[in-house]
């Protein structure tokens, strides 16, 4: 059988292609091929000038103007063929050498080798060598040469080709005039023509006579041959029929066929530019019975032991090429597979091997992949039962051209069509349907025979010596199908990695990856140090970046589960960068990787390789680290890894397509599950794009990054320590405050920053940070571990319950050149996030709050009180907020007790300090003219493991004027909106009132030599003061007061009462001490004090009464002890706004002793705020005032 054969076999002429002479370069040689294989048809009417009529014409019908000569060039020429008589195509008709002048300076030799050469070609009519490239000399002698040689001088290509136009015209005019005298010879004297099957046994009297009518009909199917080759296809036709009618009735079964073939070559030649169904049915018709009579020869000269099925089957290969299309693909497909049936009849392998590959070709024409691969591999089985190299070569060549249709092809390879693909047009399979992508290399139902392709491109590889074809065979049967093969056979196939490795030079690269299965764990953003802001042209550019959190970033811990909004990565010039990846090993040798780093198709990224060990059936998780160059675009589709002695590169998306298929039941196994890895993460794979060079910030903490460890509502100062460690300097930086607990940053020195900008690189600057420690709650505190189980349990605060300082800084505004040409005018900026490390301890704590009233009755004294004017006053007199003065006199004095413990291990010592503040000097009220002051209580020390109570006065806080615009909201309210909204404000009211108070009260400690804090007693105080602060706040409308009158009084002024003329005597606070003695039997003379703290004028109805120590009236009575002198019952007085008027009257003690004075007066005509202050709700209701008692000590006798 011959390759490569079709109906128009038939009509081409075979010409040999000898290369003679000294040796040919190959690119030489090829590019003299080349140029002659573009001259497989010369047109007939090109050589008219070249053809000489030396007789008349036996091809009558030549077809000048359309037809034309066809040649089939065979490089190296054939052997002579036994069949050559039956179809004359087969015979060399022309010998062309191909000499290379620089190689052959002999001429008369290469004549002489290429007239050898000719000799074994009995059949050729024309001969000519070609011999390219002379010498100025050669080309001299050229003419004394042999006629055959022809030179083509040196010149351009395009007069080369010009040359050889010419000379193939002149070849085919030659044999067009061979072939004329040969017909004639024939059809004058005749010819025999036999065939192996004539030539089988002697001929006998009636084989003789038979031989002789046959030898007539054979004549016109060889000139029929000859007309065809003469490009005359209507002459061929009329021989082909009077040789097919003469072939039957000889009964020359063979040679009918032969003929009828012909005839069909003929037919479509003759009708070249036509394609209808009449003609396809008749070439269908004419065919299929030309396979029967080849079939019937084989049959009936079976017992001669020459087998001709080989025609058969050939006839049957060219009936399927021509009508191999998609429409007729099931005909096809029979005629194929009859033909697969004849190979068994086929008893010369090359033979068989031959049609196999003429299926393959138009099984993969067809479209049918996988059948041509099946056949492609029985030709690679037939290559690699011959024992040398080359046969193995071609069945490696073979398999790989499969293994593209057995989805195991090289991934160098994979991008391409395979030729088989080529010739189908379509990567469809059998039913037309398109294979995904995904388990491209993972059909489950094609796992053995995928592995028996692969073992068997790794013996042809092998075998052939091509030591990288061996190792991407073993890496892709290792890789692809681990979990079908035993751990003997993994190891097997490491050891031919490793053999393979070995023949290859170091630093081989191989498309094809092995081992370990790689993809992609994390793609993390910048850590807190290195954290990229994007950055515009406004001033505050940082504005709505700062973070919500102790961590800045989440390495893509949301999967997303499209891909369509992929998310931006920043990387900086000369920084490094970290990307996690996992390794997985699930065969059962130990892996060695000897380095393995990022791969960057880009051109701006350095990676840094690292050596890593696998055991059998794990995993690892490693860190790949690389500095990005140069600015732009960075992509990294997976890691390049030295490993089996081969660099492969290992990519991203291979291994999460396979993970893919394992989860929808796709694929054999996955990989990383068998190794004991968790399941994996949807990681999306960022933009990458490369910023120029940015400043970077480092923080340090001042002795010592370790957390500081504070007690509750303790005040510490921290410093933190920046340094710009970039080659930029920083212009702009901005503090500010992040995460949980943000209130306990009392202040941050701003200043200090701002002062220190711009900061060079190399600069460092030191931030103070004042911090109070937070109050603990019971959710957001451990048990301290610290502590023996023995002690006591205290509880601390929980990590990351610390607040951030964020900083916010950036470059110079305008970068250089290199970001501009990037389209970006403005460089990004950063965020450094320094965890303000705090350990909050428990510390001192409130038991409890609660609100006492009591009373202390005054002395009366005979000298003048002295009245409080500034600070001074308060500041001689000395904790005077603390000591209960007795001839000060009290108007139900309110104290605030505060119960404290201590539950830590160290001794606190705790001081309370209440803050006035300075009220305007309107209505000539008393004011303190400097800044608000504070009065502190001497020091209480409080033992761990005790507790102690603590006493603040609250009279000082009261208003200095019971004024109507505290009330007056709540009674626009209440007319407005009603008593609900009104409930609502007075409430709203009476919290900030409290809030007020409280915050004038600070409780501060301190302990051993640099601990101390304050702390907060809102919660602690706020539902003490809740139903009392109105009476804490609120002045009564009346106070009262005693005194002794001055000596040399007249007499007649008692009983009289005066108003005060003077503001200074409009106050009730007094600090003077009377020192006189008040001396029984003696008519003393009083006064008695009355101040209005309203601002409206009160009218009132005064009464002053003395009580002994058993509480009896002295005044009333038949047993009356007092006498007195003037007006002390009933007394009717006015009292002007915000002013104190006196009465004056005289007492007459009886009997020494201790004696208490009372006043009580009742308001006539109150106002609403009078009512409201005395929470009084019936309009008719008296108000009553009454005075703090006032205690006298009478001594004398009785």
């Amino acid at each position: 059988m011959e390759p490569d054969v079709s109906i128009e076999t038939g009509s081409m002429i075979r010409v040999a292609v000898l290369p003679v002479g000294g040796s040919i370069p190959h690119s030489r040689l090829r590019s003299y091929v080349a140029m002659l294989g573009q001259h497989t048809k010369i047109d007939l009417c090109s050589i008219s000038s070249f053809y000489l009529e030396h007789q008349k014409s036996p091809f009558t019908h030549q077809p000048w103007e359309t037809g034309s000569i066809r040649f089939k060039f065979m490089l190296g020429g054939s052997p002579p063929s036994p069949w050559e008589d039956f179809q004359s195509c087969r015979k060399i008709l022309a010998v062309i050498g191909l000499c290379h002048c620089p190689s052959s300076t002999d001429l008369d030799l290469v004549g002489d080798q290429f007239a050898a050469a000719c000799k074994g070609y009995s059949s050729a009519l024309a001969k000519r060598c070609f011999a390219f490239c002379p010498s100025d000399s050669q080309l001299e002698d050229g003419d004394n040469k042999r006629e055959n040689i022809i030179l083509f001088p040196p010149s351009d290509q395009k007069t080369q080709e010009f040359h050889m136009v010419t000379m193939m015209q002149d070849l085919a005019a030659s044999l067009l005039m061979e072939f004329e005298k040969w017909v004639l010879r024939a059809e004058s004297s005749g010819t025999i023509l036999k065939t192996p099957l004539d030539s089988q046994s002697s001929l006998g009297a009636e084989e003789f006579i038979k031989a002789k009518k046959r030898r007539l009909a054979r004549a016109q199917k060889t000139i029929g041959d000859y007309c065809l080759l003469a490009g005359s296809p209507v002459d061929a036709n009329a021989h082909y029929s009077t040789a097919i009618e003469l072939a039957r009735l000889t009964g020359d079964v063979f040679w009918h066929a032969g003929a009828l073939e012909g005839s069909i070559c003929a037919l479509l030649l003759d009708r070249m530019d036509y394609k209808d169904p009449v003609l396809e049915e008749e070439v269908k018709y004419r065919y299929y019975t030309a396979i029967q009579l080849y079939r019937r020869s084989y049959l009936q000269d079976n017992a001669q032991r020459v087998s001709t099925v080989s025609f058969e089957l050939e006839a049957t290969l060219k009936l399927a090429r021509y009508l191999c299309r998609r429409e007729l693909a099931k005909e096809v497909v029979d005629l194929l597979m009859g033909a697969a049936d004849g190979a068994k009849s086929l008893i010369d392998a090359n033979d068989r091997l031959i049609l196999y590959v003429e299926i393959a070709r138009l099984f993969g024409t067809l479209g049918y992949q996988r059948k041509a691969a099946f056949f492609s591999r029985q030709v690679a089985q037939l290559y690699l039962q011959q024992d040398n190299s080359c046969a193995a070569i071609s069945a490696m060549q073979v398999l790989t051209m499969t293994s593209n249709a057995y989805r195991v092809q090289s991934r160098r390879k994979s991008q391409k069509i395979s030729p088989v693909s080529q010739e189908l047009g379509a990567s469809h399979s059998d039913g037309g349907k398109v294979h995904p992508q995904l388990v491209s290399l993972f059909e489950s139902q094609w796992s053995s025979i995928q592995m028996v392709v692969l073992r068997e491109i790794l013996m042809s590889s092998v075998r052939a010596g091509d030591p990288l074809a061996a190792w991407s065979a073993a890496a892709r049967l290792l890789r692809s199908f681990y979990p079908l093969i035993t751990p003997a056979g993994q190891s097997g196939l490491a050891s031919s990695l490793a053999n393979s490795a070995e023949r290859l030079p170091s630093g081989t690269r191989c498309a094809d990856p092995a081992l370990p299965f790689i993809r992609l764990h994390s793609f993390p953003l910048h850590p807190s140090q290195t954290d990229i802001i994007k950055r515009n042209s406004q001033k505050e550019w940082w504005t709505g970046s700062v973070p919500s959190g102790p961590f800045i970033y989440t390495p893509f811990s949301k999967g997303s589960s499209t891909d369509s909004v992929k998310q931006e990565l920043t990387w900086i010039v000369g920084e490094p960068v970290h990307v996690l990846v996992e390794l997985a090993n699930p065969c059962s040798f130990d892996l060695i990787v000897e380095s393995i780093y990022l791969s960057a198709h880009s051109n701006n990224f350095d990676a840094f390789p690292v050596s890593v060990n696998l055991p059998s059936n794990t995993s690892k998780v490693i860190s790949l680290s690389g500095i990005p160059t140069k600015v732009g675009a960075v992509s990294i589709p997976g890691c390049i890894v030295h490993c089996f002695g081969v660099i492969t590169e290992h990519l991203f998306r291979d291994v999460d397509n396979l993970l893919l298929g394992a989860s929808q039941g796709l694929v054999l196994l996955d990989p990383f599950r068998c190794c004991g890895s968790t399941k994996p993460r949807n990681v999306s794979f960022p933009n990458i794009s490369v910023v120029p060079h940015l400043p970077l910030l480092v923080s340090r903490m001042v002795g010592g990054n370790g957390s500081t460890i504070l007690y509750e509502g303790e005040i510490r100062d921290i410093w933190i320590s920046l340094t710009n460690a970039g080659t930029v300097p920083i212009e702009q930086a901005h503090l500010a405050l992040s995460g949980k607990n943000q209130d306990s940053v009392s202040s941050i020195a701003h200043d200090v920053l701002s002062s220190a900008l711009p900061l060079k690189p190399g600069g460092e600057v030191t931030i103070p940070v004042t911090l109070k420690a937070w109050q603990l709650h019971l959710s957001d505190t451990d048990l301290d571990a610290t502590k023996s189980p023995s002690a006591n349990t205290r509880r601390v605060s929980k990590e990351g319950s610390s607040p951030l300082l964020v900083v916010y800084y950036s470059g110079p505004l305008t970068n250089s050149d290199e970001l501009n040409c990037n389209g970006n005018t403005v460089p990004p900026g950063r965020r450094l996030v320094v965890p303000l490390n705090v350990s909050v301890l428990q510390g001192l704590r409130f038991i409890r709050a609660r609100l006492l009233s009591m009373e202390f009755p005054a002395r009366i004294g005979g000298a003048l009180p002295k009245r409080i004017n500034s600070e001074k006053d308060i500041t001689e007199e000395g904790n005077s907020l603390v000591r209960i003065d007795p001839y000060r006199g009290s108007w139900g004095l309110r104290l605030l007790e505060l119960e404290l413990s201590n539950p830590t291990d160290v001794v606190f010592e705790v001081n309370v300090s209440v803050q006035l503040e300075s009220h305007p000097s309107e209505y000539g009220m008393s004011i303190f003219n400097n800044a608000d002051i504070d009065f502190g209580y001497r020091k209480t020390r409080i033992d761990r493991d005790y507790s102690a109570r603590v006493l603040i006065p609250l009279e000082n806080f009261k208003l200095p004027v019971l004024d109507v615009s505290f009330f007056s909201k709540d009674t626009q309210v209440n007319n407005v909106l009603g008593n609900a909204v009104a409930e609502r404000n007075a409430k709203a009211e009476l919290n900030a009132s409290i809030n007020n108070l409280i915050s004038k009260i600070k409780v501060r400690w301190h302990s051993g030599r640099n601990s101390s804090g304050e702390l907060n007693i809102k919660d602690a105080t706020q539902a003490a003061l809740q139903a009392s602060v109105m009476d804490i706040l609120l002045p009564d409308p009346l106070t009262f007061g005693f005194r002794l009158a001055e000596i040399g009084t007249p007499s007649e002024n008692i009983g009289s009462s005066e108003e005060s003329s003077s503001a200074e005597n409009s106050t009730p606070e007094f600090i003077g001490k009377a020192k006189d003695s008040i001396s029984a039997h003696e008519m003393t003379r009083m006064e008695v004090i009355i101040q209005n703290n309203t601002k409206e004028k009160i009218r009132m109805n005064l009464t002053v009464s003395c009580r002994d120590v058993a509480g009896e009236n002295c005044f009333e009575g038949n047993n009356a002890t007092v006498l007195w002198a003037g007006i002390v019952t009933d007394i009717n007085l006015e009292a002007p706004p915000l002013q104190e008027i006196t009465h004056s009257f005289a007492l007459y003690f009886l009997v020494p002793g201790e004696y208490t004075l009372l006043t009580a007066a009742v308001i006539n005509d109150p106002t609403d705020v009078l009512r409201a202050r005395a929470k009084s709700d019936s309009s008719n209701e008296p108000i009553f005032c009454r005075g703090s008692p006032f205690h006298v000590h009478v001594s004398g006798t009785a």
